[in-house]
Formats: structure tokens, sequence, C-alpha cells
């Protein structure tokens, strides 16, 4: 997506059926009720250093920005930190402990004609999902950073940013802060395309809660707190260089 789309069209997504449709507006408005000292809002707290790496990959295009590409290319290699693969890790998997699965048969499993097509957030979607929730983890509040944005500093940055074919051969904070789409009721369950039901989330938040509702594995619905607010811009500068005033600021994270 070379520019920013300028619609506001919240969503196209095809009809669901009454039912469907039923399931996931009672379930919401549920879970906005959940006991608040028996959840919690994502599956583990983040560590440090992503707040770290966030630093680095801020100034790294900062300075790419302004020519020094030598530091560019140190910088992300500093983001590049081992602790943070270790947290994705500890996340990724059913056999994950900071995953608690707890059954529910408030939504159950739809037959496949029963459910919703799947489909994900068109581009002018996901500008509009990015409107609202920033560019910030739902749940665990990390920043994010577009699979578009990474492809392009990868393709300046090659030998910086690794992205290999297996988890250790990728970039540890690229992947972490990989942005994903997540359904909050999945669509197995009765979940819709309507961007009512999805979030902007991490790639560690997306695939550690797999296919389970949020109340499953213990989480509130991130609706119903604000996003985080920072100066945070999911480094979309970089490929608007040519588009707006060189920035020499660092990324502040007041708002995480």
């Amino acid at each position: 997506m070379d520019a920013a789309p300028t619609s506001r069209r919240i969503s196209r997504s095809a009809s669901a059926p009454p039912t469907t449709k039923k399931l996931q507006s009672g379930y919401m408005s549920n879970i906005l009720t959940f006991d608040s000292d028996a959840f919690r809002h994502c599956l583990r707290d983040p560590i440090a250093d992503i707040t770290q790496a966030a630093r680095y990959l801020d100034q790294a295009v900062s300075a790419h920005l302004n020519g020094q590409r030598d530091s560019a290319e140190e910088l992300i290699r500093l983001a590049d930190i081992p602790a943070i693969r270790e947290w994705t890790e500890s996340l990724w998997g059913k056999n994950s402990p900071y995953v608690r699965y707890r059954p529910s048969t408030e939504l159950p499993l739809l037959a496949q004609h029963e459910r919703v097509r799947v489909r994900m957030p068109s581009a002018i979607e996901k500008h509009n999902l990015h409107l609202r929730d920033g560019y910030h983890c739902r749940f665990c509040g990390i920043p994010v950073v577009r699979k578009e944005i990474r492809q392009r500093i990868r393709n300046m940055y090659p030998n910086a940013l690794r992205w290999g074919i297996t988890n250790w051969e990728c970039h540890a904070a690229f992947q972490a802060m990989w942005a994903q789409y997540d359904h909050l009721v999945p669509h197995a369950r009765g979940g819709t395309n309507e961007l009512a039901n999805v979030v902007v989330t991490c790639a560690p938040c997306n695939f550690g809660r797999m296919g389970h509702c949020l109340e499953e594995v213990g989480l509130l619905n991130p609706l119903a707190r604000e996003p985080v607010r920072s100066s945070w811009d999911g480094l979309e500068r970089f490929h608007r260089e040519h588009e707006q005033p060189l920035r020499t600021g660092s990324f502040d994270d007041a708002g995480a």
C-alpha cells in the first residue's frame, strides 16, 4: 500500500447469517462485563527489551531518512535481541505455559456451512483499524509494524533484517512486532469479518491465543479500554520519506 487510503468506510464484509451475528453480538456484550479480577489484559506482560528494540528501530529509520545508512544498519542489528525471541517463543504453540485454556460452551463450534467465510481486512480496512487502534498491540501494548513496512526495510537492509523460513531465522524484534489483524470472536465460533470484531495485535498475542475465545484463555476484551497512544508510528515514515519532513526525534514510549 503505497499511499494511505482516505476513505473512512468501515467494512465491506459479506452478510453474516442471522444466527452467526446473534452469537457474536451476545458474546461481545457479555465479555464487556467480564470480572477484571479473574481475567487479564494479555497472555504475558511484555519485556523491557521490546521497548529498547523499538527505540533502536525508530532511530534506524530516522538515520536512514537522514542518509546515514551505516548507522541505520547497525541499529537494525542491535534491535535483533535474543531475549525478545525467547519471549515470543514462550507464547506460541499449544504447550505455552502462559496460555491457560478453560473450555467454554457459550459459543459452540459451528458447522462449516454456518460460518462466515474467513476474510482478512482489505487495505482500506487495515488503514481504518490503525486509525482506531494505532500501531500498538491491543492486548499487550507493544509497538507493531506492518508486514509491508518490514519488507521495504528488508529490501534496503537485507543483511541486518533477517527473515528466513523458520522462526529462528527471523529478526527477533520484527517478528514479535509483526502487526496482525485478530478476530476477537473466531470464525469457527460465529465471528464475522466486521471491524467491530477485529483488533490490531502483535504476532505472539495473535498466534498465542490460537482459535480460542477470549474467556477460554482468560483475556479481557481489549475494546473495553483505550488503545495505547504514543509517538510510535509503526515506522510508516520509512516509505513516505519523500512526502514529509525528516524526523529526528526518538520513539517516546511514555504512553505505553
